[in-house]
């Protein structure tokens, strides 16, 4: 079994991700190109500047590839990640990859003097998550088929559909695996 997992490395934070899974046990690859999707069973669009990653992914001939990928394959995003796999932003210069159907409204929590950490409540474990949630994405709009995987403060932080899972909080920044463990394990 292919147990490589993509890691879009256009910008922003995705060297912690490749840490986390080398962690867990799963190998790792660094997606620059639409090729280098053929190495891999999973891919996570990492955080960063959802504009700038968006305009990244459109220059480097990768939107309609990661399109296509996801189709087959899990995918997981993270804060910028989670905005992309939207199929409605609420910022017109996005162009969202459209992988999940809700809502995704950038800075909800407020911008970056606005972060902070807080404890989730998980689905699947009983234990909280402590969550970084640095210039964070909320959800303005999930359709039924998505399921809330975690939640703070009553507002869904991480939600799921198929074998994706987008996340307005950072797991990446913590020494806690749970959650990738939990999107790989269950879901590839």
């Amino acid at each position: 079994m292919n147990n490589t997992v993509g890691v879009l490395a256009l910008q922003g934070a995705y060297q912690k991700h490749i840490d986390s899974l080398f962690r867990i046990g799963f190998e790792s690859h660094l997606i620059r190109k639409p090729s280098e999707l053929d190495r891999c069973a999973a891919l996570i669009l990492p955080g960063g500047e959802s504009t700038t990653i968006s305009l990244l992914i459109q220059e480097y001939g990768l939107y309609q590839p990661i399109i296509d990928f996801s189709k087959n394959n899990p995918v997981m995003g993270i804060c910028a990640g989670m905005i992309l796999m939207a199929d409605e932003v609420n910022d017109e210069r996005i162009k969202p990859l459209g992988l999940m159907p809700f809502k995704a409204s950038r800075n909800y929590y407020g911008r970056q003097v606005k972060s902070f950490s807080a404890d989730t409540k998980l689905s699947f474990d009983e234990k909280p998550f402590n969550a970084p949630f640095i210039r964070a994405p909320g959800i303005e709009r999930l359709d039924p088929e998505i399921t809330v995987l975690a939640k703070y403060d009553n507002n869904a932080v991480m939600i799921g559909a198929g074998s994706h899972i987008a996340l307005s909080f950072h797991p990446e920044l913590t020494g806690d695996t749970r959650i990738h463990e939990y999107w790989l394990r269950h879901l590839l």
